[in-house]
């Protein structure tokens, strides 16, 4: 339920109280448990009304929710046998303990059994623990003080025990507000309204009997915004008019509406056109006075959104907050949005790698976006297929020209931070204004095809804002720095020309039409930060402008495309949200269809091909009953081609949510690279100074910035890269040499271990949100470590059973699910130290966990093979499959399976010793399946890249394979001798891989000889496998040479 409709039921509540529906109150008070009436309970407690106490309490909590609510039932439960025992009534003693009293047993056997025995005494009082015991009374009162206790420190209880501070009558208030609203937009409103009903709008009727036209058809009422897009109404809005003689207030119906009408009628405000209506009914409206509504004074008057200035008044009393109520180019009959105007449904979630700092739409094309951030980069991206079309590094093209002062900065840090993009207003070029006194602008000519244009050493030090404008049909470039060179001068004239003139006395550099060319007034607010502008046009429309004279050096990084339909949001990790409103998701899908549409194109041309091949399908998938599965089998001498599903198309393959980066990636032929040399590939082995023991768990920090590892031995070990010039991000790099960091009092993060056999244990971990603590076990306690000091923050569950598999809940990181050596899953609350709920569906123990957000799921895998899928809401389970063994592959007992979410977290990631599997994440429908030959081991681990676009597998004999995530295609495998020493010990293998957070080509290895190795493509090449060149430009080249290449590889 949303924040408003959370209020609304308070407000609903407190009209009940006021009108003595008390029943009615409590009743709404439980079914929405949003406030949770302590007076009302204590009441019921010490009149004893059980049934009434547990029926209230039971719309807050349940007895096995936590240790409180517990104690509280059994307090209340408690206290009624013993009242019942009292007044010698054993029959409804008996009948309590079998209903009531039970469901403790298994919580506490032997308290109940003693609970149980006290029927067998003359008088309860004979049992040491109740020989306190007093009258009824004081008895209730007593536990009234526990109970209380338990209630406050109950956190299902938090927020729910005070409720809001409301004016009295409020919603009588807000509905008297809307009244009084209604009756300003009427066309011939009357002193004294007769206002019967609530169910329809107001509207008085037409003088002399004339009957009033219908609000459908009423010229003025059909051009009235959608409800939320209305600014406030109440005499106490910003814009005040003068005394005018007019209707009578509002009085009998209106005011005897609320509680305490206000005796004094104040003046209203005007009633002038937002946009209602066409201009030809504007100025009988803004001309005649309107009937000045009852106010009353509450704290919602000031909106965020305020009306139009009344005609005449001066510039001197304008509020400082006004935002614009016209934009240039809108429809005078439509001159407000609604709120479902605004681009507000998600669409895509772009990881940029880096924080954004400036971002801006292409003015023509719609989709493409342009990315500025805090290292430098500029990235063009097309949105709508998600695609990265082409990026810059911060680079001085040519740094003899540059000024000294510039090439003194550089010598000591060669780095600089985008402030500003912007795109020219053709689109042709493109504006990036640096940290560092450089402007550069390029030229764009479509696709990928990015060129330098310009380069300005612009100012001294920072370069502010750049922005582009075109004063007689010549493009200037406008920029603003530290040393605060250019200044302007503004000038307005009748015809709605604003003008910004130069301190350099040669004309005026740039003008504007002034929103709806009405005569303007320009002012700056007091603190001399922000611009204001006003006027009314000939048409009698009158706009109030804020103009936004720094956009962009603030950096919101919030942009609108030009429509207004797609909006661009960046994140806080490194990565932009693309919003869009009807239109928008339109305009996206359109976008998607049409590279959906290629990707068709280019498989159907691909399918003769594949046929001639013979792509290769195995047995078991051949007699496979999933339908629309694709199999495909790993082979050194075999070409591997696209997945084929059963019935030999591809397009058959379901699909819950389409992608288009993955469809367009199935759309490529890539060649099989083997790299067997050092020489092939970028790789670094990281420098460790601490025993080498096996590394057993392995996850990079979410900054990218440091790479954590858990070795067999229980100890946590954490590489960490530092700034410098070559590695100017500080990310994890293949280039620089990183430091195994301890803190300076030298402790290690040791894992509490128990005393069994230590080879048993299945060591995992799980890392913070925010990189400040980890959770980790080795087969004993699971221990909180601070990752700042190595301090062991706590220690808790002990063994049995122990803990496998660590998840935090991606909402709440005070939320934990634990998968357990006994094959259940706890999920654990941290801050009161308590399990929540305990899932019980695996046969052998939980080896996997992975959450999805957008199917509000968790999906668990087991030592079993066995997959199963459990609601977040309620931890109910909603559907569990066993993985498709291929035959001639018999289960390890022990083999872990793993499970990890596609970015779009819909397709599940499924790793197994004997497959690589993408399932549909909430009915675990098996899509794909790829199958390694048996020459190369089990699988060892696998990982999505950061963008899901890549899969890396790391295998039994050493090899890692790099597989085309959208159709499992194997495009490049790196042989032991390409990364491992000269001489490599031959169970020396990769155990556990993981993916840098936003470098998509990027992963490291843990060995089973204790190394950790970060692997990186070639850096000419910048991705793993090689793409045949486009043939005449028409896309991916499928030509029978290119498969014939691949085949002989």
């Amino acid at each position: 339920m949303s924040s408003l409709s959370r209020e609304l039921v308070f407000l609903i509540l407190q009209f009940l109280d006021e009108e003595k529906f008390k029943d009615t109150v409590h009743r709404l008070e439980k079914e929405s448990g949003f406030f949770f009436n302590m007076r009302y309970f204590e009441d019921s407690v010490t009149n004893g009304e059980w049934d009434d106490v547990e029926k209230y309490l039971s719309g807050f909590t349940k007895v096995e929710d936590n240790r409180y609510s517990m104690k509280i039932f059994f307090e209340i439960r408690k206290q009624k046998y013993l009242e019942a025992l009292d007044k010698k009534d054993h029959a409804r003693a008996v009948e309590i303990i079998r209903n009531d009293l039970r469901v403790f047993s298994t919580f506490n056997e032997e308290l109940f059994k003693e609970i149980t025995m006290l029927m067998t005494l003359e008088n309860f009082r004979e049992n040491e623990q109740l020989s306190k015991y007093g009258d009824t009374k004081s008895a209730r009162a007593i536990m009234l003080v526990e109970l209380k206790k338990l209630i406050e420190a109950n956190p299902l209880f938090r927020d729910k025990l005070q409720f809001p501070t409301l004016k009295n009558s409020r919603l009588r208030t807000l509905i008297n507000q809307s009244l009084n609203w209604q009756h300003q937009l009427c066309k011939n409103p009357r002193p004294n309204p007769d206002i019967k009903t609530l169910f329809v709008d107001h509207a008085c009727g037409p003088p002399n009997g004339a009957r009033a036209p219908s609000p459908v058809t009423n010229p003025l009422m059909g051009s009235i915004p959608k409800v939320g897009g209305f600014p406030p109404i109440g005499a106490h809005g910003p814009f005040q008019p003068a005394a005018a003689p007019g209707p009578a207030p509002l009085t009998a119906s209106l005011a005897g509406w609320m509680a305490n009408p206000s005796p004094v009628a104040h003046q209203a405000i005007s009633a002038g056109p937002i946009g209602l209506s066409a201009s030809s009914n504007a100025a009988p409206m803004v001309k005649r006075p309107r009937t000045p509504p009852v106010d009353y004074q509450t704290a919602d008057s000031d909106h965020v959104l305020k009306r139009p200035r009344p005609f005449g008044e001066e510039m001197s009393n304008l509020p400082v907050n006004i935002l614009p109520v016209t934009y240039p180019g809108q429809s005078r009959a439509h001159t407000m949005y609604s709120s479902d105007d605004l681009p507000k449904n998600f669409s895509a979630h772009i990881i940029q790698g880096s924080t954004v700092k400036s971002i801006d739409f292409h003015p023509v094309q719609q989709t493409l976006l342009l990315v500025g951030t805090n290292i430098g980069d500029i990235t063009i991206w097309e949105v709508g297929a998600r695609e990265k079309l082409v990026s810059r590094n911060f680079k001085v093209w040519d740094l003899s020209a540059c000024s000294m002062t510039l090439q003194a900065s550089l010598a000591s840090e060669y780095t600089a931070a985008v402030n500003r993009v912007i795109w020219s207003p053709d689109g042709n070029l493109l504006g990036v204004a640096y940290s560092k006194h450089m402007v550069h602008i390029y030229s764009y000519h479509g696709s990928d095809d990015l060129r330098n244009h310009l380069e300005i050493d612009a100012h001294a030090g920072n370069v502010s804002d750049l922005a582009f404008a075109q004063p007689n049909k010549q493009l200037y470039v406008i920029s603003c720095g530290e040393d605060k060179t250019i200044k302007f001068i503004f000038s307005t004239a009748i015809d709605g020309k604003i003008k910004a003139w130069l301190y350099d006395n040669l004309g005026s550099r740039v003008d504007y039409d002034a929103p709806g060319h009405s005569c303007t007034k320009m002012a700056y607010s007091a603190d001399g930060t922000r611009l204001f502008s006003c006027g009314t046009n000939k048409e009698g429309e009158s706009h109030i402008v804020e103009w936004n004279e720094s956009e962009g050096a603030a950096s919101p990084c919030l942009r609108f495309n030009k429509e207004g339909n797609i909006l661009a949001v960046s994140t806080n990790d490194n990565g932009i949200k693309i919003l869009g409103n009807v239109d928008g998701i339109r305009l996206l899908r359109s976008i998607e269809a049409r590279a959906l549409e290629r990707a068709y194109d280019a498989s159907r041309a691909a399918e003769p091909q594949a046929a001639a091949k013979g792509s290769i399908i195995s047995a078991f998938g051949a007699s496979s009953s999933t339908t629309g599965t694709g199999i495909v089998v790993a082979d050194r001498s075999a070409q591997m081609a696209a997945i084929v599903g059963l019935n030999g198309d591809n397009r058959a393959l379901p699909d819950v949510k389409p992608r288009v980066a993955d469809e367009l990636e199935k759309s490529k032929i890539w060649k099989l690279t083997e790299m067997n040399e050092p020489s092939q590939l970028r790789s670094l082995r990281l420098p460790d100074s601490l025993m080498p023991i096996k590394v057993v768990r392995m996850i990079y920090t979410n900054s990218g910035g440091a790479i954590l590892a858990l070795t067999d031995n229980a100890v946590h070990k954490l590489w960490k890269w530092q700034k410098n010039e070559r590695n100017v991000t500080g990310k994890a790099t293949s280039s620089s040499q990183p430091q195994l960091w301890q803190p300076p009092s030298g402790i290690l993060m040791t894992n509490d271990l128990r005393e069994t056999n230590q080879e048993e244990a299945v060591p995992c971990f799980a890392l913070s949100k925010n990189d400040s603590y980890v959770m980790s076990a080795s087969g004993g306690k699971i221990s909180l470590f601070n990752m700042m000091t190595f301090k062991t923050m706590t220690t808790f569950m002990a063994p049995p059973p122990a803990a496998t598999f660590l998840a935090f809940h991606p909402q709440d990181n005070n939320i934990i699910a634990i998968g357990m050596d006994d094959s259940s899953i706890q999920i654990y609350n941290v801050r009161v130290d308590e399990v929540n709920s305990k899932l019980r569906g695996h046969q052998k123990r939980v080896t996997g966990l992975a959450f999805s957000t957008v199917l509000n799921v968790l999906v668990s895998s087991g030592a079993d093979a066995q997959l199963c899928v459990w609601s977040m809401d309620g931890w109910e389970k909603q559907a569990s499959k066993f993985l498709l063994i291929p035959s001639g592959h018999a289960p390890n007992p022990l083999g872990p399976t793993r499970v990890q979410f596609h970015q779009d977290q819909t397709h599940l990631l499924v790793v197994h010793g004997t497959q690589i599997a993408i399932y549909e994440g909430s009915k675990l429908e098996c899509l794909k399946q790829w199958l390694p030959v048996e020459s190369s081991g089990p699988i060892t681990d696998a990982v999505y890249s950061c963008d899901s676009q890549s899969i890396f597998v790391g295998f039994e004999d050493g090899s890692v394979c790099i597989l085309t995530a959208a159709t499992l295609q194997l495009r490049c495998r790196i042989n032991p001798g390409a990364y491992l020493p000269s001489n490599p010990s031959p169970r020396v293998y990769p155990v556990v891989v993981a993916a840098h957070p936003s470098e998509s080509n990027q992963f490291a290895v843990g060995l089973s000889d204790g190394g950790v190795h970060v692997l990186e493509p070639p850096q000419d090449e910048g991705k793993w496998g090689i793409l045949p060149p486009a043939e005449n430009g028409g896309g991916p080249s499928i030509s029978s040479t290119t498969g014939s290449d691949q085949q002989q590889r």
